[in-house]
């Protein structure tokens, strides 16, 4: 099934969509399945870094305190040591 779709190009978008066309040997329509298929798969860049909100939460002092922390680190350790059984 395919839709029919017009839209305007500025000059440079339309020069880059046939250079594109020409160097993949695709139809123009293909360079913009592909573009649009390879843009939905890419990282939203709205989305929380990660590693960003990490940090955030180790410079604010958030999570568990050194003692619960040691406490925990102990529990796992016991943990483990049945696992290997």
């Amino acid at each position: 099934m395919k839709h029919r779709t017009s839209f305007a190009l500025d000059e440079i978008t339309a020069r880059r969509l046939k250079t594109l066309a020409s160097r993949w040997n695709v139809s123009q329509a293909e360079v913009v399945r592909r573009s649009v298929e390879r843009a939905e798969r890419a990282p939203d860049p709205d989305a929380p870094d990660p590693v960003a909100q990490l940090r955030q939460l180790h410079e604010s002092g958030g999570g568990m305190v050194a003692e619960r922390t040691q406490k925990w680190i102990s529990e796992i350790r016991e943990d483990r040591k049945h696992w290997r059984l």
